[in-house]
C-alpha cells in the first residue's frame, strides 16, 4: 500500500485540530471538534492536545497489535488519553475534547475500516467505488439545526453560524451521534468492515473538511473527488476546496457553521493501481 496525505488548517487557524499518520499497512486520521471562542470544555489542554494524543496511542497500538479489532484499539486508545487527564480535567463535562476518527489497515489479504463521526472512507474495488461513512451527526446538525446552532454577526459585518452548548448534549447517546471523546464505550458505535486487498486498487480517507467538494458542496461527485486525489494529490485537493470556500464567504450558498476547516486527505494505492 503506497500513502500519500496532506493536512491543512483552516486559513487563519491558530492550530491545525485534524490529525494523520501512516505505518507501513495502516492510516488513521482524526479531526478534533472546535470549540466555539468563549465556552468552556472542562479540560485545560484543548482540542490540539487531545488529538495529538488519542492519535498518537492509536498509531502506537496499531503498530504493536495488528490483530486487534479496530474497534478494540479505538476504546484502548481513548482509555488511555481519558487517564493522561482525568486527574486535572471534568471529563464528564459534555463539551469535553473530541475527535471524528478514521482508519484504513492492511490484514492478512483484507482491508478493515473504521469511521466513527463524520470522517469518509472510499474504496475503489472491482465493482462500484464504496463510500463509507457515518452520518448521524449530519442528522442532528440539519435535523435541528435551530435548537443547536445561533447566529452571531462578527466583528467584520458577517453573519455566521456557531453552535451552541445544546448540541453537546447529543454527543455519545443512542439518540444522538457517537464520537471519541472520554468514554471508551463510544468505539464499539463505529461503522467498521473488512473487505478483499484482491481486486481493490484505490482507498482514500478525508476529513469533513477534505470532503465537502462532494457532500456539503456537492460540486463533485465521490468519483470526481477520488479522480482529482488521484491526479492532483491530497494539496490539490485541498487547494480546490479553498478555491470553492472563497467562492462562499458569506455562507450563503453552502451552510456551514465555518466558512473554512481543517481539512486533511489521504490517497492509498494499491498493488493493481501501482502496476505499470
Amino acid at each position: 500500500m503506497q500513502v500519500t496525505f496532506a493536512s491543512e488548517p483552516a486559513p487563519g487557524a491558530a492550530e491545525n485540530e485534524d490529525f494523520v499518520a501512516a505505518t507501513a499497512d495502516a492510516v488513521v486520521v482524526l479531526d478534533g471538534v472546535t470549540v466555539p471562542c468563549g465556552l468552556s470544555t472542562g479540560c485545560d489542554h484543548g482540542t490540539p492536545w487531545f488529538v495529538r494524543r488519542l492519535g498518537g496511542s492509536l498509531v502506537a497500538l496499531l503498530a504493536t497489535e495488528p490483530e486487534a479489532l479496530l474497534i478494540d484499539l479505538l476504546a484502548a486508545a481513548i482509555r488511555k488519553t481519558a487517564g493522561q487527564h482525568a486527574a486535572t480535567c471534568d471529563l464528564e463535562h459534555p463539551g469535553t475534547p473530541s475527535a471524528t476518527v478514521a482508519m484504513l489497515r492492511e490484514r492478512d489479504g483484507v482491508t478493515d475500516y473504521l469511521v466513527l463521526c463524520d470522517c469518509t472512507v472510499l474504496l475503489d474495488g472491482p465493482a462500484a467505488l464504496r463510500v463509507i461513512t457515518d452520518d448521524r451527526v449530519s442528522r442532528i446538525r440539519w435535523g435541528t439545526y435551530a435548537a443547536v446552532y445561533q447566529h452571531v454577526v462578527g466583528p467584520d459585518g458577517v453573519q455566521r453560524e456557531v453552535p451552541v452548548p445544546e448540541h453537546w448534549h447529543h454527543r455519545n447517546h443512542a439518540d444522538g451521534f457517537w464520537i471519541a471523546g472520554s468514554d471508551p464505550a463510544a468505539a464499539y458505535h463505529a461503522v467498521t468492515g473488512s473487505v478483499p486487498c484482491a481486486g481493490l486498487r484505490r482507498a482514500a480517507i478525508l476529513s469533513d473538511g477534505a470532503a465537502r467538494l462532494a457532500d456539503r458542496f456537492d460540486l463533485v461527485s465521490w468519483p470526481t473527488l477520488l479522480h482529482i486525489l488521484d491526479r492532483d494529490g491530497p494539496a490539490g485537493l485541498i487547494r480546490q476546496v479553498r478555491d470553492a470556500e472563497n467562492l462562499d464567504a458569506e455562507r450563503r450558498r453552502w451552510r456551514r457553521a465555518k466558512q473554512y476547516d481543517d481539512a486533511t486527505a489521504v490517497l492509498c494505492r494499491f498493488p493493481e493501481a501501482l502496476a505499470p
